[in-house]
């Protein structure tokens, strides 16, 4: 492993060298991840983009890949649409997760390679890394950080840095 990799370790989530606080699924870890279940799944993923609330963030704040969340995007969690695991715009029927909270969760979102580009139905969607509630509050299978934490991941990581969630923690 790199000092370029985000770790998850019993200590928090290492990353160039620093160590951060962080809150795991409400189910802990998951070596056999469900749609719905509270695991974060174990493995190496890989950060796929960096999505972010225009109107919460400054993109100059942020690397020049960044991509704003519009209106109308939501993240497909129904298993059986082809675009399960994808994201997608509205109007969209299918169980459609909002991207664009009235809380501060999702203002700034790396989107993790689990179970994607090609999902396999019900194996679990929407493994990001996020802002969480509050310290130590589980999320349903992401990790989450302070808002001054997830800044400074989402300025120093790229598209392809792994994220190493070993089975137990």
């Amino acid at each position: 492993m790199s000092t370029a990799d985000l770790v998850l370790t019993p200590m928090g989530l290492r990353f160039l060298g620093r160590t951060f606080p962080v809150s795991i699924g409400r189910s802990g870890i998951a070596t056999d991840k469900r749609e719905g279940d509270g695991g974060t799944p174990a493995g190496i993923h890989r950060i796929i983009g960096l999505l972010y609330r225009p109107d919460r963030v400054a993109a100059r704040s942020l690397p020049a890949w960044a991509v704003p969340i519009h209106l109308e995007d939501r993240w497909c969690d129904a298993p059986v649409h082809p675009a399960y695991n994808h994201l997608v715009r509205k109007p969209f029927e299918p169980s459609p997760e909002r991207l664009r909270r009235a809380d501060p969760l999702y203002d700034l979102v790396l989107p993790l390679d689990w179970n994607w580009p090609d999902a396999i139905p019900g194996k679990g969607s929407a493994i990001f890394i996020h802002q969480w509630r509050r310290p130590g509050y589980p999320t349903a299978g992401c990790l989450a950080f302070s808002r001054p934490d997830l800044l400074f991941i989402a300025r120093h990581a790229a598209p392809g840095t792994r994220v190493v969630i070993p089975g137990r923690v």
